[in-house]
């Protein structure tokens, strides 16, 4: 049995590539090295070098490898930059979904476990999102990875009762973050984690943004969630479709609970034996006070669990960045 990971020359693809090594599973990985990089990707797992936008590519790939299943994690991933270009975020997330599908279909590939967004939520009126949240995304980012959602629901559809019918799973989260193996780490421009790290390795004070919300320290409230913990219940959902399980159309990775901003920022310094301090600055426009997600129904489904301390997020983040991040 092989799965392929699509990005899995990315940060959060290449964890789940070791995952499903680790679990006895087959990989190959399709990636076009945009974001990615080679040297994440384990010794001997098979590299096609394409992009999902290539159909006649990756249906070359899922028919040469026996694919059965597909982890979809190719994307582009930048929520805010995704508003200054969202016909390339559209073109990479909607159209290269659908790219893939097609060629899924025509290799006879049915089982797809696709890495979605919290994002798809938007700025939800509760605190604590939960599946049945109302989907209202505020970005082409969000707004790409629920038409993707989209797109995989309506294939499922499409397909039952055929004699090769789709099974599929979207799978929900916020901030990933940390690492599970020390020559991984996220190379994200963006991210929090690599903005805190590249400041301090370059003796600069981190940057707090608000520390006047309705939180219990001031500081933005947010869910942060370990990469090998995610790749994990990846994985565990590609179990579940090759076991013939049902499983639902939609789950969330999350804590239930949240980690402040303060929090995060404190842990990378003391990870770092910095005696750096903050700096707070006026609050960014939009952000909201406290946004989580309940973890509860994968947690039953597709054994996710908050395996990682917050302390041992940042440590393992520290540890695995170049010294140039």
């Amino acid at each position: 049995m092989t799965w392929m990971v699509t990005g899995g020359a990315g940060y959060i693809g290449s964890h789940v590539v070791r995952a499903l090594i680790d679990g006895g599973i087959d990989a190959v990985v399709l990636d076009d090295l945009s974001s990615g990089y080679e040297k994440f990707i384990p010794e001997g797992v098979p590299f096609v070098q394409a992009s999902i936008l290539e159909t006649d590519k990756v249906r070359a790939a899922l028919t040469e490898h026996g694919v059965k299943g597909v982890i979809h994690c190719a994307g582009y991933k930048y929520a805010g930059e995704s508003v200054k270009f969202p016909i390339h975020t559209y073109r990479q997330n909607v159209e290269g979904t659908a790219c893939l599908l097609e060629a899924m279909a025509d290799a006879g590939v049915t089982r797809l476990v696709f890495s979605s967004s919290a994002g798809v939520y938007g700025t939800p009126a509760e605190s604590v999102v939960t599946e049945e949240t109302g989907t209202t995304p505020e970005s082409p980012y969000g707004e790409s990875k629920l038409i993707g959602e989209w797109l995989i629901r309506d294939q499922v559809r499409a397909t039952a009762g055929t004699d090769a019918p789709l099974r599929a799973t979207s799978l929900r989260y916020f901030n990933v973050v940390g690492s599970g193996t020390p020559d991984v780490y996220d190379a994200s421009p963006h991210n929090l984690f690599p903005k805190v790290i590249r400041a301090i390795k370059a003796g600069q004070a981190p940057l707090i943004f608000g520390d006047d919300y309705d939180t219990e320290d001031g500081t933005c409230v947010r869910d942060y969630v370990h990469v090998q913990d995610l790749a994990h219940s990846h994985v565990a959902a590609a179990r579940m479709l090759d076991f013939g399980k049902p499983l639902a159309p939609v789950y969330n990775l999350g804590s239930g609970d949240g980690t402040s901003v303060r929090q995060i920022v404190g842990s990378l310094l003391a990870a770092a034996r910095s005696d750096l301090e903050p700096e707070v600055r006026e609050r960014r426009p939009g952000d909201p006070a406290r946004i989580v997600a309940t973890g509860e129904l994968a947690a039953d489904d597709i054994e996710w669990k908050m395996a990682h301390s917050i302390e041992e997020m940042a440590s393992s983040a520290w540890e695995a960045a170049p010294d140039e991040a």
